[in-house]
């Protein structure tokens, strides 16, 4: 049972009055297992600030480069002055530039008056514009929204995608408002971001993110082409993530899990790295858990099914749905569209352990959100690849254990990057103002059949007579040419490709071991580095 509080709750960290939701009532015991991390986090005294604790990630790899970084330098020729230099570079990288905080009232349906708070921050416009996504949630505050805006800056960077870091939060529960309360407070924060120059093609771009979908991107990218964009023929790019009737792509909604997966199998396919971990190349017959059944989890969830793989757990906030044969997710998606939740799945069976996040597998997907891997619970994870599917989801001191525990974590700043990636793909289809393939498909469906013309008239010349060519099953398929879908997921699954083997490279090159998070972050500052050091600074 639902009760709404819309009045009374107060934030310890900003001191706003918001709306909040309480459960009460008869529970599942293992739908209490992510709020029990939370409380064994704290218990731990392992649950740091989430900017903090990106910024001593960056530190990580900061130290490690900075005399690759000196050595690298033309000039000046000084060897203190270079590292002076370097030193004020990598100072300038790690703060957000920009943070927004808006605070507006909302008319509710039945009259009353509600004051939203929100946020917006900037972490970098070394490339423009900056990207990054809008998040409706309670728990968001202004370090969260630092946090994973300083993030964006280093993922994109990782996988050469060419934006700054951008974040955006309500901190509101989107479930307890109706539609047209949501679409006014949509809207209106829209406007408060327009006003202060925090949205536009070529400024700032937000996506989707928790709590937010299609639905909200399309009314922001109307609102700003009714308003600060009506002159701007490239409106429509403000924002990605949009429906496909409104200028979104094909393969946005599936990116971030299909990057997942992606991101995975680089890694899952190398031997070296499978044999470090302990086991064989390839998805079959591996088992996997994912904590969070959203977007993400769902796609992640697909892809590793269709690749073999037994996904044997599945948590949500309400509840596990465990099967140690594998968890169909088409019929696990059908079963919470039609009941809203997972708890009661029928094709699985009664969960009796302490918590299914500790359960033995090879791959471990936290899917929900930041900080679940703590040092309460590293020595407790039974996995022996750890996916970063959400942003943030492993504490500085896990991460140590996990390297220490010969754990192969994959780190949220690579994996995770596909949603983005596929965003840059929409932002650049809509400043060229047409879809993908559309300039080629009939050139590309001629030419394949030009192409078996040839052949068949080359072997009938040489071998006489009539000697009908047939294309195979799979070139049949792509004889029409490649579709935007075609498109996208080629060139996300190249991105990925290129992305996870700079990594590898850099962690040989550092002797880093299975501490690809360092790698990752070393690559995302060597080329940060690099743009502000070409570039040079103004009014300094």
């Amino acid at each position: 049972m639902l009760r709404i509080l819309s009045k009374g709750l107060t934030s310890a960290r900003t001191g706003c009055r918001s709306a909040a939701v309480v459960l009460t009532g008869q529970n599942n015991q293992n739908g209490l297992q992510m709020s029990s991390m939370a409380e064994e986090r704290v218990e731990s005294g392992d649950d740091p600030n989430f900017y903090e604790m990106v910024e001593e990630f960056f530190e990580g790899g900061a130290e490690l480069v900075e005399d690759q970084l000196v050595n690298d330098m033309r000039f000046p020729t000084d060897e203190a002055e270079k590292r002076m230099r370097v030193r004020g570079i990598l100072g300038v990288i790690k703060p957000c530039n920009h943070v927004l905080s808006v605070a507006f009232p909302l008319k509710r349906d039945n009259g009353e008056f509600q004051m939203i708070y929100g946020y917006r921050a900037q972490h970098s416009q070394h490339r423009t514009p900056c990207k990054g996504g809008i998040r409706y949630s309670l728990d968001v505050d202004i370090d969260e929204v630092k946090a994973l805006a300083s993030l964006m800056s280093y993922k994109c960077a990782t996988v050469d995608v060419p934006f700054g870091g951008a974040k955006a939060g309500l901190k509101i529960d989107p479930k307890a408002f109706s539609l047209t309360e949501l679409e006014k407070i949509t809207r209106r924060f829209t406007l408060e971001l327009a006003k202060k120059g925090f949205i536009g093609p070529g400024i700032d771009v937000p996506a989707p993110d928790m709590g937010t979908g299609e639905r909200e991107m399309s009314w922001m990218a109307d609102t700003y082409a009714m308003t600060l964009g009506s002159n701007n023929m490239d409106a429509s790019a403000c924002v990605t993530g949009k429906p496909i009737n409104q200028g979104g792509i094909h393969g946005r909604v599936s990116a971030t899990g299909r990057g997942v997966f992606n991101g995975l199998e680089q890694f899952v396919n190398e031997a070296s790295y499978m044999s470090a971990v302990g086991t064989f190349p390839g998805f079959k017959e591996k088992t996997a858990i994912i904590q969070g059944f959203g977007n993400v989890g769902l796609h992640t969830h697909r892809y590793l099914h269709r690749a073999g793989a037994k996904v044997i757990g599945v948590i949500e906030i309400d509840g596990v749905v465990y099967n140690p044969e594998g968890l169909d997710p088409k019929a696990m998606e059908d079963y919470k569209l039609a009941n809203g939740t997972i708890v009661g799945f029928p094709d699985s069976i009664p969960y009796e352990g302490e918590n299914m996040l500790y359960e033995k597998c090879d791959i471990l997907v936290p899917a929900a959100s930041e900080k679940q891997l703590h040092k309460g619970n590293a020595y407790k994870i039974n996995a022996k690849i750890i996916a970063e599917a959400a942003n943030g989801p492993t504490t500085p001191e896990a991460h140590r254990i996990f390297v220490e525990r010969n754990i192969l974590v994959i780190p949220d700043l690579y994996i995770n990057a596909g949603g983005v990636t596929v965003s840059y793909f929409e932002w650049l289809k809509n400043l060229n103002h047409v879809s993908y393939g559309r300039l080629t498909f009939k050139y590309e469906k001629e030419t394949n059949y030009y192409l078996l013309d040839s052949v068949q008239k080359s072997l009938e010349k040489r071998f006489g007579g009539d000697i009908p060519i047939q294309p195979s099953e799979a070139f049949f398929a792509r004889i029409a040419g490649a579709t935007e879908k075609d498109i996208v997921h080629s060139g996300l699954a190249y991105t990925m490709e290129r992305s996870a083997r700079a990594i590898m490279k850099t962690g040989l090159k550092y002797n880093l071991g299975l501490d690809l998070r360092r790698a990752a972050y070393i690559n995302a500052i060597e080329k940060m580095f690099e743009v502000y050091n070409e570039a040079g600074f103004t009014f300094t």
